[in-house]
């Protein structure tokens, strides 16, 4: 029976694991459209959401695309895996996109048409590591909000970065601009939940105004 009210996001986030293995059951298009949803509303830079996601359900096509994941059994039982890549020219095809959607939303004109120049100025001056980082700040950020509200729906989630980039690409018959980032594994839980591996303390990793000093 579907459970109908949603995880408080705090709930979702401390009890998220890796899941091991999925039960494989079939995905509500309702849900998954909630959770992409999710993905598409995160911040990027200059909003030029250069991340495009690949929806994969069909079980010929998870096993597939278990294959160029090293044969990851979770790859092949989940309800579904979210494939996301960053799109290299996504800052060319989508620019006059966004003006007019920043237009719409109230975006000063003075705005747009320095955003006009300066998106490009910008953008266009990257070499390819550099573009890649950009690229993958900005995936993994809506990839992110897409793996927080699966779980508050109450649906199990495994992030998947072991694959073959180029074999990923040509199993999902990837434009050259785009970069595969990360696979989302979404589905139910099958056998025991992964351990509790513990987090570091927060005096450990979070200092106050420089590094070393306490956060007070």
């Amino acid at each position: 029976m579907p459970i109908s009210t949603p995880k408080p996001l705090s709930q979702a986030i401390r009890e998220r694991r890796s899941t091991p293995s999925f039960d494989g059951e079939p995905m509500p298009s309702s849900d998954l459209r909630q959770i992409l949803d999710a993905g598409l509303q995160a911040p990027s830079g200059y909003n030029m959401q250069p991340w495009r996601f690949i929806v994969v359900q069909q079980p010929d096509n998870l096993r597939k695309l278990r294959s160029a994941s090293y044969n990851q059994a979770k790859v092949g039982e989940a309800s579904c895996v979210i494939v996301a890549c960053g799109d290299r020219d996504g800052w060319r095809t989508d620019l006059d996109e966004m003006l007019r959607l920043g237009r719409e939303g109230g975006m000063a004109e003075s705005y747009a048409a320095a955003a006009e120049k300066s998106v490009p100025a910008y953008l266009s001056g990257f070499d390819e590591e550099k573009m890649a980082c950009w690229l993958n700040k900005q995936v993994m950020i809506a990839f992110t909000s897409m793996m927080l509200m699966a779980e508050c729906l109450h649906y199990d989630t495994a992030v998947l970065e072991g694959f073959e980039q180029a074999k990923v690409t040509e199993t999902l018959r990837l434009p050259l601009s785009y970069t595969p980032v990360a696979l989302l594994a979404i589905g139910h839980l099958q056998g025991a939940d992964k351990f509790y591996g513990g987090r570091f303390a927060m005096s450990r990793t979070v200092y106050g105004e420089e590094y070393g000093k306490p956060l007070r």
